[in-house]
């Protein structure tokens, strides 16, 4: 594994001329890569049902809901002799909705997760967006610096940096659900474009 280099392009042209001044800057072409990267819930680590639409706090509520419903049906049980057979489904169906409810507001504070007011913003976690993707695998300091000067004259934007393998251009082991590690993070309204990208 080495030190990956990524940025994202809205067109396949900046992608193209990313790469030509990337083999200018002295990059070998194998350690290149370039591909597009799908709309969140398209990727095709999912193929089935895309992405998990799911957030933490939703996970963690399904986990709480069956350990709250397991309790219920154990404290059910126990009222079976006062309340009889109906105890054991009671006491199940309040569990559950109790361990649904502690698990979604345990979750609720999760990396990543962003609530109604102003200082959750500082909590979420940017999610990859779909666009041309230029990754180049750098050996050392000098050519990570070289890389993102690259990618930030030419207008790349969320510009991140990762471990992995670029082999023969292929980032074999690129995840498009991992969490980035952003080294710029430009939103699309604040992109350069036209004949001031490059400057």
């Amino acid at each position: 594994m080495t030190i990956i280099i990524a940025g994202r392009f809205q067109e396949q042209a900046e992608a193209d001329d990313t790469i030509a001044e990337l083999l200018r800057a002295g990059f070998p072409r194998d350690r290149v890569s370039t591909f597009y990267c799908n709309p969140a819930g398209q990727h095709a680590t999912y193929p089935i049902g895309g992405d998990s639409d799911k957030s933490p706090g939703a996970k963690s509520s399904d986990k709480s809901a069956a350990a709250g419903a397991a309790a219920g049906a154990v404290i059910g049980v126990a009222a079976t002799p006062i309340l009889g057979p109906v105890g054991t489904v009671t006491g199940g169906l309040v569990g559950a909705h109790l361990g649904g409810l502690v698990g979604g507001l345990s979750g609720m504070k999760e990396k990543g997760d962003v609530g109604d007011h102003a200082e959750d913003v500082e909590n979420a976690v940017p999610m990859r967006r779909s666009g041309m993707m230029v990754a180049v695998a750098v050996p050392d300091q000098e050519y990570e610096d070289r890389a993102l000067q690259v990618l930030r004259t030419l207008g790349a934007v969320d510009i991140e940096r990762a471990e992995g393998t670029i082999e023969n251009g292929d980032w074999s082991d690129f995840d498009p659900m991992a969490p980035m590690n952003l080294v710029q993070y430009a939103p699309e309204h604040s992109r350069p474009s036209g004949p001031n990208q490059r400057a």
